[in-house]
């Protein structure tokens, strides 16, 4: 659970680092943009905040804006209701971020597992991602990811973003934020 001015303070930071990047954000979009600060109580840590500019049945645009050294937990796009789950294509817009998923394991890790957590990350093939790179992750992936010390900014082109279905390692993970008034 997070307090609804921790979720305003989040959403200033992130419009802030937008528009340092040059990435024109519309007063609407600013007030939708989502604090997925996922029910561990360490929003600067673990969690993402994220702008959706479509998301359709057919396809899904957003961008993934992390703090420095925030990170998205391992998860997957499982297939729903008959539908294949989500692939997504990560483009770095601004900062560094390592995109980890299964294969040879890096040594060492240049991201930090949070504290506490780690009997829920399980893969470790490192793809560094900075301005420009991409990489595509099929769907029903594991996947995690982690800001470098400046944050990151990620475009994500995907098919249809169910994200109330991403299945977590980790089983204290709650996708759909619970916001308290303060």
């Amino acid at each position: 659970m997070i307090k609804r001015s921790a979720v305003q303070r989040a959403q200033a930071r992130a419009l802030e680092m937008l528009k340092r990047v040059g990435i024109a954000v519309t007063p609407q979009e600013a007030a939708g943009i989502e604090v997925a600060e996922l029910g561990l109580g360490e929003p600067e840590r673990t969690g993402l905040q994220l702008l959706v500019y479509v998301n359709n049945d057919r396809y899904c645009a957003k961008e993934l804006i992390l703090f420095p050294r925030q990170t998205c937990p391992e998860h997957r796009h499982p297939p729903v209701a008959g539908a294949a789950g989500k692939t997504e294509t990560f483009r770095c817009r601004w900062g560094r971020v390592w995109l980890y998923v299964p294969g040879t394991p890096a040594r060492p890790l240049r991201a930090r597992v949070p504290a506490g957590s780690e009997p829920y990350y399980t893969v470790f093939r490192e793809i560094e991602l900075q301005p420009g790179d991409q990489y595509t992750i099929p769907a029903d992936t594991l996947h995690w990811f982690q800001a470098g010390d400046e944050g990151a900014i990620v475009s994500e082109f995907s098919s249809t973003s169910r994200d109330e279905t991403d299945v977590f390692t980790d089983p204290r993970i709650r996708r759909i934020p619970e916001i308290v008034e303060d």
